[in-house]
């Protein structure tokens, strides 16, 4: 499983998902990015925006933000 999360250091929407995946034994990549929303170009490069937290499914073919989507998708899809 290929599972990759764009998250910002001390952002507590970006921690509920790390205990999510974490809570659900799910294997999975952390690329931490800028502060600055202006230097987060990979974030862009992903997923056509600059917010946090971003989670990436290679295996699903899925990228999505915003919290409440990935905590729901986390739940059904990879618990």
């Amino acid at each position: 499983m290929s599972i990759t999360l764009y998250a910002l250091d001390g952002c507590p929407y970006c921690e509920k998902i790390h205990d999510a995946l974490a809570a659900h034994d799910v294997t999975y990549d952390t690329v931490w990015v800028e502060a600055l929303h202006s230097e987060r170009n990979e974030v862009k490069r992903v997923s056509g925006q600059r917010g946090v937290p971003v989670l990436v499914d290679d295996e699903h073919g899925v990228t999505m933000a915003e919290s409440d989507n990935i905590l729901q998708y986390v739940e059904r899809t990879l618990a």
